[in-house]
């Protein structure tokens, strides 16, 4: 095993100074770019705002590693603030610290086991029709082909397996209109939205466990209008719905799913309309990279309960998991912070995975 480089919690705080909200990730990109067109034993292409180096030395199998360069917003914390062994900042879990090591491994494995793509990639932290990781899809798909992936999304050096599918709704109640003096000759479709919304509180979410991965599915409304004016009785009022799913459960299941459960309080004139889905992401926990990781380091294993970008490697046939530096509850967060000893622990697991490959392939 490599020992960790001393620099890499410094290397983090220089990628956090840079900003990189969502559709603002060029400067970014242009840095990751010069650094891994420097190194010789890379081959590196560039589509928009994401790129991507591999080496390309014939090994019998191709690890992709992976990382959005994009953050949220600012929230007061767009200027690093190194304390000790702890860096604050924007992006530091979420996960500029996931791309700091990605960086760094790149830079000192010029000879590694397995064949490695390195894809940084934007806006993931916005609508899916606006990822980086689909425009690659759409204009290179060759360069995301692997054996396996491991995406450095923020699970503090422990594997998140799989994650959890999402579905957004839009549920669309119906009522008539009248004067509110005379409400009894309408029909108030709020209220009729609140016996929705008492099914929703009601709802019994499952906790199935998949490969020894516990995952907790939700079903909640996150956002409901309704009204017209303070004398008329509404004829309409919208809950917007989301479901997070289990992957034993595909998007057609989970739509059916909701369906069935709201179908009590939606007749003729309501209106279900899909907005977003998001496929879930089965547990890669057999694959051979994933299996020898856990077991030479000792690794916490877990379920992904949001959702990342895992699924759609899936979809494309590459096992996936989530394995990064920072903690997920920090992400998003004016407190979001990075420890250093989160950073090695990260870089251990995916060093040695690079120096010796997995057990078997």
């Amino acid at each position: 095993m490599t020992d960790a480089p001393a620099d890499l919690l410094d290397r983090t705080a220089a990628l956090v100074a840079v900003r990189s909200e969502s559709f603002e990730e060029q400067s970014l990109a242009d840095l990751v770019e010069q650094e891994l067109r420097s190194l010789p034993h890379l081959v590196v292409d560039r589509v928009g705002d994401n790129v991507v180096a591999r080496t390309d030395l014939g090994r019998p199998l191709r690890v992709v590693l992976g990382g959005h360069t994009d953050t949220v917003p600012a929230n007061g914390n767009e200027v690093p603030r190194l304390d000790g062994d702890v860096l604050w900042g924007l992006g530091a879990a979420d996960m500029k610290g996931g791309l700091a090591v990605m960086l760094e491994l790149a830079r000192r494995h010029e000879d590694p086991a397995v064949d490695v793509t390195y894809v940084f990639y934007a806006r993931e932290e916005v609508a899916a029709s606006e990822s980086g990781l689909l425009e690659l899809e759409r204009e290179r798909p060759d360069l995301l082909v692997g054996d396996a992936a491991v995406l450095g999304e923020p699970t503090d050096g422990s594997v998140e397996a799989g994650c959890q599918g999402v579905l957004r709704l839009r549920v669309t109640m119906a009522g008539a209109r009248a004067h509110a003096a005379r409400a009894w000759m309408g029909r108030n479709a709020i209220h009729r939205l609140g016996r929705l919304l008492a099914i929703l509180e009601d709802y019994e979410p499952r906790q199935p466990v998949i490969l020894g991965c516990q995952f907790h599915e939700a079903l909640l409304a996150t956002h409901v209008e309704g009204g017209v004016a303070g004398n008329v009785v509404p004829d309409r009022a919208t809950a917007d719905v989301v479901h997070r799913f289990a992957p034993d459960r595909d998007l057609e299941q989970a739509e059916a799913h909701v369906r069935e459960v709201l179908a009590p309080v939606i007749e003729d004139g309501d209106t279900i309309e899909v907005l977003d889905r998001s496929p879930a992401a089965w547990p890669a926990l057999e694959h051979p990279v994933v299996s020898t990781l856990v077991r030479r380091h000792g690794l916490d294993v877990r379920a992904k309960l949001g959702w990342t970008d895992v699924a759609r490697f899936t979809e494309w046939g590459v096992p996936a998991i989530n394995l990064g530096p920072g903690r997920a509850t920090l992400a998003h967060t004016a407190e979001e912070r990075v420890e250093r000893a989160s950073l090695e622990r990260t870089w251990a697991v995916l060093d040695d995975l690079l120096a010796h490959g997995p057990d078997q392939t």
